[in-house]
């Protein structure tokens, strides 16, 4: 179950005298029967320069952590074309100690120890199921911290609550494993969270855990509650705080239900948007909540401005299927916000609403502006083609003309010429 590569460096570290142990999320997941890809590798009993020049001989290799010997490898894999096959990356690094100097997350000095004890190794781990080591060579499993049986138990216990609440992180690695393994938090993880002060964590670290919360949990109302029950919607999210956690915990599974077809900036829309709709305060509560998770563009996607613009028409799937509401209003509202991505986000949040909420859906398939409104026929090339000068003036009548095509007034290019050319002409009368 371990990828070729990887064994072949593990043999190569063994072999030059070190002592490589898969650790963390790899082995937790290896005996939970789900093996992932992502391979964190500690080596034992390897100067870093040796490290590093054995890494060099596997593949490509990145330094990710320069004091405590952190290294992202890239590995080579011997008669594999590149361009079939993506080679896997690992993540290798020496046994780290640290000592707290400072408040926060940031306030360590770390240095890599090549020579500390496994056990002790292990003891700076977060919980005790990302504390198991596993040996690929003599297939042995070490365990100090009984990971092993709290896995069985589906529990999830800090390794040692003083190395613990040195990492506020912590408190929203708790949430979102509880969501994505759907494991229970041990009591006393619960006590020891709710009083570690949270206001230290950069916006980057805190989206970083909720959209592993929101994204790879197949039911997030477990991460949502323990969201409260930890108190970080109390710190971090008052706008949370507020809303009826039991309608929110059923909107937000309901969701991940929907947006397996999505790419990821736009199930990261969806959960978002899902997550913000029932905001007391609306849009401004959003951009609040938006601004301390830092996020805006994904992958050269607008994903801020899609969860402000299905806030602030969210109420409009349900309105419209009992109103009259023209295709020129459907396709306004695509320029203004995705209608598909609106439409699931209702669908998950409104239950009593969802008949209504497939009419808006089926009449936006029907009208293809599910992703983006219609593309305008007119360009400026076609005004400067027949002689009108450059300027202003030029986009002001590609808009005027845009709308009469949104409105059916016009189908084709030669329609949105003439279009052009009268309102030209008026101009000049």
């Amino acid at each position: 179950m371990i990828d070729p590569a990887v064994l072949d460096l593990c043999r190569s570290i063994s072999d030059a005298g070190g002592r490589a142990l898969l650790v963390g999320g790899w082995v937790r997941d290896y005996l939970r029967g789900s093996p992932t890809s992502d391979y964190d590798i500690e080596v034992y009993h390897l100067a870093p320069a040796t490290l590093r020049r054995l890494l060099e001989r596997h593949g490509y290799v990145n330094t990710v952590g320069v004091a405590y010997t952190v290294y992202k490898v890239t590995l080579r894999q011997p008669g594999r074309s590149r361009t079939l096959f993506h080679p896997p990356t690992v993540d290798v690094s020496l046994p780290r100690r640290e000592s707290k100097v400072g408040r926060g997350h940031r306030g360590f000095v770390v240095t890599g120890d090549p020579d500390m004890p496994v056990t002790e190794a292990a003891r700076r781990r977060d919980f005790t199921v990302n504390a198991i080591l596993f040996d690929p060579i003599t297939n042995e499993l070490i365990d100090p911290y009984h990971g092993a049986s709290d896995l069985r138990d589906r529990l999830l216990r800090v390794v040692d609550p003083t190395t613990f609440v040195e990492d506020s992180l912590r408190v929203l690695r708790a949430m979102q494993l509880s969501s994505r393994l759907e494991f229970t938090i041990d009591p006393a993880t619960i006590t020891l969270c709710r009083e570690i002060d949270l206001h230290d964590l950069p916006a980057e670290r805190i989206r970083g855990e909720v959209e592993k919360w929101l994204l790879r949990s197949e039911r997030p109302s477990i991460g949502l509650r323990y969201a409260y029950e930890l108190g970080i919607c109390a710190q971090l999210w008052p706008e949370i705080e507020q809303l009826n956690p039991d309608h929110l915990a059923l909107t937000l599974d309901d969701a991940v239900d929907l947006i397996a077809p999505l790419d990821y900036p736009r199930r990261l829309v969806v959960m978002l948007a899902t997550l913000c709709r029932d905001f007391l305060n609306g849009v401004p509560a959003v951009e609040r909540i938006l601004d301390r998770l830092n996020i805006h563009t994904v992958s050269h996607y607008d994903v801020r401005r899609q969860i402000i613009a299905i806030v602030a028409h969210r109420h409009l799937p349900g309105q419209w299927a009992t109103s009259t509401v023209t295709d020129g209003d459907y396709r306004r509202l695509a320029i203004e916000v995705e209608p598909g991505l609106l439409a699931l986000v209702e669908y998950a949040g409104s239950p009593d609403q969802r008949s209504a909420v497939e009419l808006f859906a089926a009449r936006i398939e029907q009208l293809g502006i599910q992703i983006s409104p219609p593309t305008p026929l007119l360009k400026g090339r076609h005004l400067l083609a027949f002689g009108f000068p450059p300027g202003r003036r030029v986009g002001e009548i590609i808009r005027a003309v845009y709308q009469l095509q949104l409105d059916d007034q016009i189908t084709s290019l030669e329609q949105a010429v003439e279009a052009a050319r009268n309102l030209i002409d008026q101009e000049s009368a």
